[in-house]
């Protein structure tokens, strides 16, 4: 079954970019990316670039609408993501606690609706 993995955090929490705390977190995703890997768990993941530069899109009585930024309004912003193919959620919420941003932010895990869940 496949899991979405999705990184939140507060702006301005967790380590600064150029600072040696900065390099142990990335080394972090560099060595966690490696266990998805070899492990065979790892469909794709990414980071997002920041909420600055959201669009978001609607459709009102049949008219396209877009506005600048996210759609909702949090304290915490969506930062990234990850696409595992797992067993179950325990197994999913496993690799999910190997994500360095568990440490100060949020992983939210989330079985994807496959088309064969559609009308279930």
């Amino acid at each position: 079954m496949q899991y979405m993995a999705l990184i939140y955090t507060e702006e301005g929490k967790g380590p600064k970019p150029g600072t040696p705390e900065f390099g142990a977190f990335m080394k972090g995703y560099m060595d966690a990316n490696e266990v998805y890997k070899r492990d065979g768990v790892l469909i794709a993941g990414d980071g997002l670039k920041g909420i600055d530069t959201a669009t978001s899109v609607r459709i009102r009585g049949g008219k396209t609408e877009t506005m600048d930024g996210p759609f909702a309004e949090t304290k915490e912003r969506l930062g990234g993501y990850y696409l595992f193919e797992c067993e179950d959620l325990d197994a999913a919420i496993k690799y999910a606690a190997m994500i360095p941003t568990v440490a100060f932010g949020t992983i939210e895990v989330r079985p994807v609706m496959m088309p064969e869940d559609y009308g279930k």
